[in-house]
């Protein structure tokens, strides 16, 4: 799909901005769901312009909307998203790309290098990776709590396990001992 997209910066108009909209077909949806790890992307729309800023640099804006369907992490029911972002990318023509193996990573993460192209389908699927909820969680679903342990022994509850859960009873005994 990215392939379609690109467009190259040579041929972009200087004096107004270009404007671009990417509505996959079901073909795609079902590709673009997979490579996400998604069940389905139900409606996706990439709409917006890029435009010059400057004489060498330049701008993509843009707004997205899609609804993705994943399992819900508790009930493993399907959970449907709905997703409208506004995204923006800078391409500098003059960036310094630090040369070592670590770098600290820029607060603007928007800015990038400027190549020979810009590609607003490869811009539109990193932004909807970025905005897929990690976890999806259906309405009203909680976890509960998981009790094991050995027949005869008494289990471990999660509030057992928290650090300080014991000082309460700890400090009534030092009492007692005054």
């Amino acid at each position: 799909m990215s392939d379609s997209s690109a467009v190259r910066v040579a041929d972009l108009p200087q004096n107004a901005p270009t404007a671009f909209e990417i509505t996959p077909d079901k073909a795609e949806l079902a590709a673009l769901a997979a490579e996400l790890g998604v069940n389905a992307l139900r409606k996706l729309r990439f709409t917006g312009e890029i435009s010059a800023r400057g004489k060498r640099d330049w701008q993509l804006t843009g707004s997205l909307g899609a609804t993705v369907v994943q399992d819900c992490v508790v009930t493993l029911e399907p959970v449907t998203t709905r997703i409208e972002e506004k995204v923006r990318r800078n391409y500098l023509s003059r960036m310094e790309i630090p040369d070592e193996g670590e770098a600290e990573m820029p607060e603007d993460d928007s800015t990038e290098p400027l190549g020979s192209h810009i590609d607003p389908g490869a811009v539109m699927t990193e932004a909807l990776a970025l905005h897929i909820p990690a976890y999806p969680r259906k309405e009203g679903a909680e976890l509960g709590e998981g009790v094991y342990t050995k027949p005869g022994a008494k289990p471990m509850r999660d509030e057992d396990a928290r650090p300080f859960a014991g000082l309460g009873a700890l400090r009534g005994l030092l009492k007692d001992e005054d």
